[in-house]
């Protein structure tokens, strides 16, 4: 059987989207003909942690687990978060990682009243902690390129050279962010010859909050000319949105292919859950301060003050981790009587969840670069085959994915009329007892299937390069 070295950062027992994706690759490789070994940190900084999801990995795949150094605790002492683990921030790959907490500042002034000494207290820790997320920002984006877990790239390509001698394997995988992953591959496949193919669940200098990251000129154009070595060097380069290869087509690629992200049939084995007797609008996964649609807890909250029944029956479910400022704006719309706070919990739970929904809330970026992005919740959304009411950039891969599978609609985070109206449709259609199962053209995004993708492009690689 051929062999495949797999890089990446995200591996169980985290938790969260980012190790779904070759988690289940790897499950499945063998019945394609090729036997996965995972190379991944032996202590990474984890978001979340699921340890059921190890019992997805199938029996005898070899797992090289090796130390990693970051500088996490540099960061949590100048920010004053010893002990605590490290939330999409400083350190991490989501908008919410800017430390712009200007609103959230003026919030807390606000609130304080006139009670000056307090006052001048609270702006006197708002201000160190405003000034200490500014200077994280600065040193994360200036200092730890293209990443911080660069300092992982040296020792792994120092010890996989070595290992590779004793242990040859036919094709190399490099899966990011964090793009440092790709940056070991990139070096490890020059020395050994070995075909190598780079996938970007995520977009790198055109990921939407790459401009926030407070980059200077100089290392902006180092991330440009890393990423467009890894996309040039790279056997092949793979994708999860056609937005995504439009840009990458850009770098001139070798070859490049879409291969999505998509559910796993077998996380919906068994009996599906019924239907929550209550009128439940489920949120599951990690909720940021750009995806907060303001335009639903607004209109919810009009239809709870003009329609008691509603205000009885509407429950609002979010379960993961979640920014403030969605709670925020959830109470100051009414909502808090209606609202279950539910906090990480095991995949294998989440998706019993999201089939007891009446109705799946799917929230995608701002900024027009979230057009390319195709998360993997969307994809057991569909699994659910729930209705799924979705705010994101109109035209964008998401919007037509969902309309392409007929599970839903897709708003943008203004479009108070459309929501209202789609969530009125779905309210009437509660009350008269009916239960709406999204059939949902969804076959194509199987897990299994999407694994025989990827096991031909490295059998054409193989082939190609001998």
């Amino acid at each position: 059987m051929k062999k495949v070295l797999i890089i990446t950062y995200y591996w169980p027992p985290a938790g969260g989207s980012g190790v779904q994706r070759w988690l289940k690759f790897v499950k499945y490789l063998r019945e394609f003909g090729w036997e996965p070994v995972v190379y991944t940190p032996l202590n990474p900084e984890f978001m979340a942690m699921d340890p059921e999801l190890l019992g997805e990995i199938p029996d005898g795949i070899t797992v090289i687990k090796r130390k990693i150094v970051e500088p996490y605790s540099f960061y949590k002492l100048i920010t004053g978060k010893k002990g605590q683990s490290i939330k999409p921030g400083f350190m991490g790959n989501r908008q919410q990682a800017i430390g712009n907490r200007q609103q959230a500042i003026g919030n807390g002034q606000q609130a304080i009243g006139n009670r000056q000494q307090a006052i001048g207290n609270r702006q006197w820790a708002m201000g160190n902690g405003q000034w200490a997320e500014r200077m994280s920002l600065f040193i994360r984006s200036n200092f730890f390129i293209p990443d911080p877990k660069c300092f992982w790239i040296a020792p792994s390509v120092s010890f996989l050279k070595k290992y590779l001698k004793e242990n040859p394997v036919d094709a190399i995988v490099s899966t990011g962010p964090p793009h440092s992953m790709h940056m070991i591959a990139m070096k490890v496949a020059a020395a050994t010859r070995v075909p190598w193919l780079a996938d970007f669940r995520d977009p790198w200098t055109r990921m939407y909050n790459f401009k926030y990251m407070n980059n200077t000129r100089l290392v902006e154009a180092i991330h440009k000319k890393m990423e467009k070595d890894v996309v040039q060097r790279a056997d092949a380069v793979v994708v999860v949105t056609n937005v995504m290869m439009e840009e990458y087509l850009e770098l001139n690629p070798k070859r490049i292919e879409v291969i999505t992200n998509g559910f796993d049939q077998s996380d919906f084995a068994g009996d599906r859950e019924s239907p929550e007797d209550k009128f439940t609008i489920t949120y599951t996964g990690l909720f940021v301060k750009d995806r907060n649609p303001k335009v639903l807890w607004s209109l919810l909250g009009e239809k709870m003050k003009s329609d008691p029944v509603f205000a009885e029956d509407l429950r609002i479910r979010i379960i993961g981790q979640t920014d403030e400022t969605v709670w925020n704006d959830i109470s100051d719309n009414g909502l808090d009587n209606n609202l279950i706070k539910m906090d990480y919990m095991p995949h294998s739970q989440v998706v019993k969840w999201q089939q007891s929904a009446r109705v799946l809330l799917l929230a995608g970026g701002q900024e027009p670069e979230a057009k390319g992005i195709l998360t993997g919740k969307f994809f057991e959304y569909l699994a659910a085959r729930r209705p799924v009411i979705g705010f994101g950039p109109k035209g964008g891969d998401m919007d037509i994915a969902l309309n392409e599978s007929e599970a839903g609609a897709m708003f943008d985070y203004s479009d108070h009329k459309g929501a209202k109206e789609w969530i009125d449709g779905q309210y009437e259609l509660y009350r008269r007892g009916e239960v709406p199962v999204m059939s949902g053209k969804i076959d194509r995004y199987s897990r299994r299937g999407l694994c025989k993708n990827i096991a031909e492009l490295l059998d054409e690689l193989i082939k190609k390069r001998n």
